[in-house]
């Protein structure tokens, strides 16, 4: 059986042979480049589109839309113009509701697509040139140097102190050094170092490499494929209110053909006023305010997540998905950590003093024993080599503090300026200088301090400043300390210096093998967001499990995740185990597991879909190109607004803009009470809705004339009704939120006793309505006024029934004042009933007439009823859990 040959494996000199006399130099000759081209096309992304006219058309395939629409073609039909303008107003309303969520989604290709380079520097008959990246092909010799954006994924075939910065695709936060070495065996994608991946970025040195991918079949056209491939699911809100939805149509449309049925049977009706009554008790009990007001709830919370939490989301229904969150899964460097390289310890000769503090910011100090150290001679020296010995620039910006080279120099640089004044602190006249090389790790400064004394600062690894070190030195004591760092996940940096002859002009290997002057070594870490452990504490009060899922190496993850406190009991797994698992396997470990190291964008993509096979519903958050798929793929996927990439934040449901993990703390709690008032206000819409097509289907089995109009259900159920439902937006959170596991991924948005409650809310609700129509018709009223209080008897039942469905408490309680707008709303939604009873125009479009005081008081009477029906359920169980409370203790 063959196995592949992936490009990191093979030898240069394989590639050499592809060049005239093994000289890369040569590169492709123009005519084999075309070939190339014409076989295997341009070194393009490409990605598909949806036409915005689809997009606004499918807002139409909706079962409740169907069913509306068929209902206005019958009034237009039968000329009840009215009636047809108002039903095709609310499904307008819906569509441009859902049109407008769609087209303002994110499109994650065409940006990863965007950061694909413009411009390649190849060889091609023996000569360098420039051409647009899109022409490169396989086979090509790329040349790469400082400040270059890599144009394909290369094999690497010359190296000059060649470094690559690949967070984005790696997690890690350093630059990569680069070489020629073949690797043998499966080697994850951060540990390729004979490897370029496109869209990278080169930050020192230079190197030729050959294209081994273009297009699609590089690392970042992998990303981009799997983006595509992944079909966003529906939320679980959604799913359970599409499901509402359509047995709720399914039931009013069976009832609909019996009634049809029964009343050509019975002949209660000419024809056309059986079918207009049929319409309208259909119309009436459509939930069609369902999507409508559900999207208002939606999209006040998420005005106010961007307004009070710090968090844009971008589809309305992600913001509700929070609250359902069993698991979030998460990017370790610059989500969980401040993707800023901190030194937090230093051993010296006879000392180990930690430093506080975290990231680029120089606040802080440097402490021994829990105390500010002195600034001996030794400590001294220590930061002065460290800041010497450096080629990175810390700057302070708009951001705050940022720097312009490497992580771990910048390291030093804050660590020197938490000592030293930043804005006086000034650097010793420098006469030469020695790069980091990959081959040495060491990297060196020789300065001329003010007295003419000349030195050489240096740092680097320990395993090559150890054995330099003069003098009376204990290397297996420094071993150990290194060793000691290492397990607990710090990178360690040794620094020395060396005093040198005045002639000396030039910083050589030769002249730093005669030995240095060993200072000690500094511990650095990508140090946690503080916020974020306290963050956590509540996520798991809550219930909710936390996995990182980093490119980082097992042990600093592991670290990493035992300071944050993910679990009792870490468990990690590298991407090249959970490559080796099967799927059920696979299930168990995403389960079992806390951390996941080393792993590939392919391997952050399973996970989630592991979790979510097991049930689970799973959030993810990042920050980097590599976490775009399982960003897609997750239930809510959550990106940084600051540090995190385009492609990223275009790839997520909801952005972070305060780059603060503590944050989604704060959204599922947001979440579960959005979820919570969409539930109350469903309770509350559906009763309505039945209650109305009670009243029209007993109208029709009693012969009678119909009391209400098609136009005034509408009226009810999308303007009363939405406005009324408001008040749900502000409804504050229940106690004890944060305090419950996540609702069940297969709970049902209804209860049977909810069930049950909106069984006899609807039928006392119809009962209370026909029998106030008929008195007052009973009493000399002619029909237009008797449905009219009917309509206001509706209207005054759902106020009444709002201070019910708000709260688990009794609604005349302490809970009754806690949402003060709802008595706005309600002032409101009597305004709006005083336009309908005695506004003339509407009193035409919607058959009202002028009502007494009296009948106002009859209607107000009458509305109470089931009000209090729905009380004395409340009282009942109330008893019910007390008891049952006391009988268990």
């Amino acid at each position: 059986m063959m196995t592949k040959t992936h490009a990191y494996q093979r030898a240069v000199a394989d590639f050499a042979q592809d060049f005239p006399e093994g000289n890369f130099e040569q590169g492709l000759d123009a005519t084999e480049a075309q070939s190339r081209l014409a076989r295997d096309g341009h070194n393009e992304l490409t990605s598909p589109t949806t036409p915005k006219w689809r997009i606004f058309l499918r807002q139409f395939n909706n079962l409740i839309i169907y069913i509306l629409l068929f209902a206005a073609l019958l009034t237009i039909l039968m000329r009840h113009y009215s009636d047809a303008i108002v039903i095709a107003i609310v499904v307008i309303i819906n569509a441009f509701i859902g049109y407008y969520q769609e087209v303002s989604a994110a499109n994650a290709l065409a940006k990863i697509k965007a950061m694909m380079a413009t411009q390649a520097s190849v060889y091609r008959d023996g000569m360098r040139i420039d051409i647009p990246a899109s022409d490169l092909v396989v086979g090509d010799v790329v040349f790469l140097e400082a400040g270059d954006n890599v144009p394909a994924d290369l094999r690497i075939v010359e190296s000059d102190n060649l470094r690559i910065q690949e967070s984005a695709l790696t997690g890690e936060a350093d630059s990569v050094e680069k070489t020629i070495t073949a690797l043998s065996g499966e080697i994850p994608l951060a540990d390729q170092h004979n490897m370029a991946f496109a869209t990278t970025a080169v930050t020192n040195g230079s190197g030729l490499g050959v294209v081994t991918a273009i297009a699609q079949a590089t690392q970042i056209g992998q990303i981009s494929t799997a983006v595509q491939a992944v079909k966003p699911r529906k939320t679980p809100l959604m799913r359970e209110i599409d499901h509402l939805g359509s047995s709720v149509s399914y039931v009013v449309l069976a009832v609909a053909v019996v009634l049809f049925g029964l009343g050509l049977w019975l002949q209660i009706y000419a024809v056309s006023a059986l079918a207009l009554a049929v319409v309208t008790m259909i119309v009436g009990s459509m939930p069609e305010g369902l999507p409508a007001t559900t999207s208002v709830i939606l999209a006040m919370g998420v005005s106010d997540m961007a307004k009070n939490q710090h968090a844009i989301v971008k589809t309305l229904p992600a913001v509700e998905t929070l609250g359902s969150v069993d698991v979030i899964t998460t990017d370790k460097t610059g989500t969980l950590t401040e993707n800023q390289m901190t030194v937090k310890d230093i051993y010296l000769e006879s000392e180990h003093l930690t430093v506080t503090g975290d990231g680029y910011t120089p606040s802080g100090q440097i402490m021994l024993d829990d105390q500010p150290a002195p600034l001996t001679e030794q400590l001294s020296l220590f930061l002065q080599a460290g800041y010497e010995a450096n080629d990175t620039v810390l700057v302070s910006g708009e951001q705050g503090f940022e720097i312009n080279g490497e992580p771990t120099d910048g390291a030093f640089l804050t660590l020197y300026y938490k000592q030293f004044n930043y804005e006086t602190a000034q650097p010793e006249t420098e006469i030469d200088m020695l790069p980091f090389d990959s081959d040495y790790r060491y990297m060196a400064k020789l300065v001329q301090l003010d007295s003419g004394q000349k030195r050489l600062f240096i740092k680097g690894s320990p395993d090559k400043l150890l054995p330099l070190a003069q003098g009376d030195f204990d290397e297996a004591h420094w071993n150990q300390v290194v060793q000691a760092l290492s397990l607990e996940g710090k990178r360690v940096v040794a620094v020395g210096y060396q005093d040198v002859a005045s002639d000396v002009m030039e910083v050589t290997h030769e002249l730093i093998a005669q030995g240095i002057h060993f200072l000690g070594v500094a511990g650095i870490m990508d140090p946690p967001q503080a916020s974020v452990v306290k963050a956590l504490q509540e996520m798991r009060r809550a219930g909710v499990a936390v996995k990182m899922i980093t490119g980082d190496h097992p042990l600093t993850a592991k670290t990493i995740g035992e300071q944050l406190g993910l679990a009792d009991n870490i468990q990690v797994m590298t991407g090249q185990e959970w490559e080796a698992l099967d799927a059920d396997q696979q299930q168990v470990a995403a389960r079992t597991h806390q951390v996941f190291a080393r792993t590939t964008p392919q391997n952050k993509l399973e996970i989630v879909a592991a979790l979510q096979a097991d049930g689970q519903v799973t959030a993810m958050t990042g920050d980097g190109v590599n976490d775009a798929p399982a960003l897609r793929q997750a239930d809510i996927g959550v990106a940084m607004g600051i540090k995190g990439t385009d492609v990223a934040k275009d790839a997520a449901d909801m952005i972070l803009t305060d780059d603060n993990f503590s944050t989604m703390s704060a959204a599922i709690r947001e979440g579960r009470r959005i979820y919570d008032n969409i539930r109350k206000s469903i309770l509350f819409l559906l009763p309505t809705s039945f209650a109305e097509g009670l009243i029209v289907a007993l109208t029709i089995l009693l012969q009678r004339e119909m009391p209400l109009q098609a136009a005034q259900l509408l009226w009810i159920n999308m303007v009363s009704a939405i406005t009324i439902q408001f008040a749900f937006i502000f409804e504050p959170a229940e106690a004890g939120l944060m305090l419950r596991p996540p609702r069940s991924n297969h709970a049902h948005l209804m209860n049977r006793h909810d069930v049950f409650q909106m069984a006899y809310v609807s039928l006392s609700m119809a009962a209370v309505s026909l029998l106030a129509y008929d008195w007052l018709l009973s009493v000399g009223a002619d029909q237009a006024t008797a449905s009219t209080m009917m309509v206001n008897i509706i209207v005054i039942s759902k106020i009444f029934y709002l201070f019910n469905i708000r709260t688990n408490a009794l609604a005349f309680s302490k809970a009754f004042f806690t949402n003060q707008k709802a008595f706005a709303i309600i002032a409101a939604m009597i305004g709006l009933q005083l336009v309908l009873t005695y506004v003339p125009f509407m009193q035409q479009w919607f058959y009202t007439e002028p009502l007494t005081g009296m009948e106002w008081l009859v209607a107000i009477v009458v509305a109470t009823v089931p009000f209090l029906l729905a009380e004395l359920d409340k009282v009942i169980r109330h008893w019910h859990t007390r008891w049952a409370t006391k009988q268990q203790a």
